[in-house]
């Protein structure tokens, strides 16, 4: 039986880097793999997208009405054996759909790698993620550092360069002057005080 992975990290922690080369790893050895991306995510539209410059095309994009279970086992009948399939952005997914590449990592016996974050900008769990953190096989945190050189576990989102506490959980980073920065939680705190009082 294979499992069911879940990497998670914060903001700018390498995770679409990580799935880059994996997919590199996989198909260096003659291995076929799909990666998987939400069409909620239009960063980078149907690519995956590292911020080291590479990027690469995926195979599904799916919105949240499809089921994973079910496209999976079409492309398998189409294209033929999958030895692993990698899924970005994967904290956009619904509950449904973690517990259906759940059941493709067990039933289809294929390796399923998701990576994603595991909170929103005012620390509350994505749904895809919640799911993930009590269904994976395995759980690896991926690390990155604040600013002031701790480690970062949360994300700070910017408009216009300014700190946001409030808004809708789901904007996507460089879009509508929106980013994101890494922070420890000592800085998010202190961040948080100085806009609260303003």
């Amino acid at each position: 039986m294979s499992k069911l992975y879940f990497r998670y990290g914060a903001m700018n922690c390498g995770k679409s880097t990580s799935l880059l080369q994996v997919a590199y790893n996989y198909e260096e050895r003659g291995m076929k793999v799909i990666i998987i991306k939400p069409m909620i995510d239009t960063k980078g539209d149907n690519e995956v997208i590292s911020r080291l410059g590479i990027s690469r095309k995926v195979d599904m994009l799916l919105s949240n009405d499809k089921n994973v279970y079910d496209e999976v086992q079409k492309w398998n009948e189409r294209h033929g054996k999958i030895h692993c399939i990698l899924v970005d952005e994967v904290q956009f997914f619904t509950k449904n759909q973690i517990d259906q590449l759940f059941k493709v990592a067990v039933t289809m016996d294929i390796p399923v790698i998701c990576y994603g974050l595991r909170t929103d900008f005012q620390m509350n769990g994505f749904e895809g993620s919640e799911r993930l953190l009590l269904l994976a096989h395995s759980l690896e945190e991926l690390k990155t550092i604040c600013a002031c050189g701790k480690k970062a576990i949360l994300n700070g989102r910017k408009i216009n360069g300014e700190f946001v506490f409030e808004g809708d959980q789901v904007a996507i980073d460089n879009e509508n002057n929106v980013e994101y920065e890494s922070l420890c939680p000592e800085c998010y705190y202190k961040i948080k005080e100085v806009k609260d009082r303003k």
